[in-house]
């Protein structure tokens, strides 16, 4: 049985030199490589799902007069496939910008050899092998990935955003009063709760971020390309989540959570481990008071 192939689409102007390359790197007709080529921006956005590339190729002289809303456009029709662009040396400002527009690497035409497209064939390969291995890296109650999941997928989020100039956002979540639910609930009722959490933290955020559940009842997610001043928007629209889900009574008693957020720039010299272990940390320390929105508004009235 032959291994499978990795599809790869390529959308390039004539005379193709990746395209070239490409066969040159992979002449045997059973080789590893399955290549399908197109010359037009409409035909690439027409054919992708037919073709269900593993990664892209395109050339953004097939996007002109407006390059970047073409690998926009192209991130969008596939927003999980690797976008990979090229351009001549002339447009490298245009090519080093496609990377804020979702494209994961560039190279420049004259500079296009063997060595540097294989390089960058490896790293879709690695992908490849990494999708292979997503069950693996998932959590069986919630689907959400697990910590190993996270650590994995987040250390490669900081390395595309180390060179792209990006940021990061992680938020860590614990449901402080899990012992007191499952007591309520018993086993089968906890994994109620578990769930409800991952559903209610995943859904305050993009289906591009990392969302994880890290312990028992501990979560994290982890937002790509998130300015710092969405750090405080996300806590917020998490605790509001939380007071509208408690509103619903959805579970014998309210459930409180505690969170901690962190932020990463590209000039932060932290590893994902080290950033990861910084905003747990955070969030083992118990607050003197509880994070505003947490606190089901029935229980802070009794107090006063």
């Amino acid at each position: 049985m032959g291994r499978k192939k990795l599809r790869v689409m390529l959308a390039e102007r004539a005379p193709g030199e990746t395209a070239g390359t490409l066969r040159a790197l992979y002449p045997d007709s059973e080789s590893e490589l399955e290549l399908s080529v197109v010359s037009t921006m409409q035909t690439l956005l027409a054919t992708i799902e037919l073709v269900e590339p593993e990664v892209i190729f395109l050339d953004l002289f097939l996007g002109r007069p407006d390059v970047l809303n073409a690998v926009r456009r192209v991130h969008r029709a596939a927003p999980g496939i690797p976008l990979i662009v090229f351009a001549d040396v002339a447009d490298k400002s245009y090519a080093a910008r496609s990377i804020s527009e979702g494209a994961k690497d560039y190279l420049l035409r004259g500079f296009m050899d063997a060595h540097t497209i294989e390089r960058v064939l490896r790293a879709a390969f690695e992908r490849n092998t990494l999708d292979g291995l997503a069950d693996l890296l998932r959590d069986p109650l919630t689907g959400l990935y697990n910590r190993d999941g996270l650590a994995t997928l987040g250390t490669r989020a900081m390395e595309t955003a180390m060179r792209a100039g990006g940021t990061l956002v992680l938020v860590c979540a614990i449901i402080e009063n899990y012992a007191s639910l499952r007591g309520k609930l018993g086993s089968r009722g906890s994994e109620q709760a578990i769930r409800a959490a991952a559903e209610l933290i995943a859904s305050c955020f993009r289906r591009s971020d990392l969302v994880a559940r890290l312990g028992e009842a501990q979560f994290a997610a982890l937002a790509v390309d998130a300015a710092e001043p969405s750090a405080v928007v996300l806590r917020q629209r998490v605790e509001s989540h939380v007071t509208i889900f408690n509103r619903g009574r959805h579970l014998p008693g309210p459930m409180e959570l505690r969170l901690s957020v962190g932020y990463w720039g590209a000039n932060d010299l932290r590893s994902f481990a080290e950033f990861l272990d910084a905003v747990e940390t955070e969030l083992r320390i118990p607050e003197v008071l509880p994070s505003r929105g947490f606190e089901p508004q029935e229980k802070a009235l009794q107090r006063r």
